[in-house]
């Protein structure tokens, strides 16, 4: 699951600089700012869906358990696989169109995005981290970085205090600390 290559074999002989995964399929950045995808068709394997948006200015890919996520040069973010692992974030591309600076895996099944103004946007399953809503007037600005467990997020912010969200039994809930 994930290892043949060879249907894209000759766009990795150069110009790669970095290699995600997710649990079956891999992505790569290239020199030039593409994306070349091989591995499981329905765990981000198979990008053909948005071919196009990942042909230049992509600035880092990153991967959960079955979707990856690609922010560009240009600010927006990408993403394609599994849709209940977040490969669809239709519902807020609004809020994904311009101004990301930095993106990443925050859970198994969720991934979170850090704007130029130090405000946080999550998508994916709200089993998984997900879903901030709770905590998102604490995250609409200083947000420095983001990471996750198997279900839940924590986001450090300027100040020095950490927000969580996310399933309280894998760290969702640090109010008792």
């Amino acid at each position: 699951m994930g290892g043949d290559s060879s249907p894209v074999a000759e766009l990795l002989m150069t110009g790669v600089v970095q290699i995600v995964s997710t649990d079956t399929a891999f992505a790569a950045i290239k020199d030039n700012g593409s994306v070349v995808t091989w591995g499981a068709w329905n765990r981000g394997g198979d990008s053909t869906a948005v071919a196009t948006l990942l042909a230049e200015g992509v600035a880092q890919v990153c991967g959960n358990t079955g979707a990856f996520a690609a922010r560009k040069s240009n600010g927006s973010v990408v993403t394609w696989g599994d849709t209940f692992s977040s490969g669809i974030s239709s519902v807020i591309a609004p809020l994904l169109a311009k101004d990301v600076v930095h993106i990443c895996a925050t859970s198994v099944n969720a991934f979170a995005a850090i704007k130029a103004n130090g405000s946080l946007v999550t998508w994916g399953s709200q089993f998984f981290g997900g879903d901030s809503s709770k905590v998102a007037p604490l995250l609409t600005e200083g947000v420095v970085q983001v990471c996750g467990t198997n279900g839940a997020c924590a986001a450090l912010l300027a100040n020095g205090s950490v927000v969580t969200w996310g399933n309280d039994e894998e760290g969702g809930d640090s109010s008792k600390v």
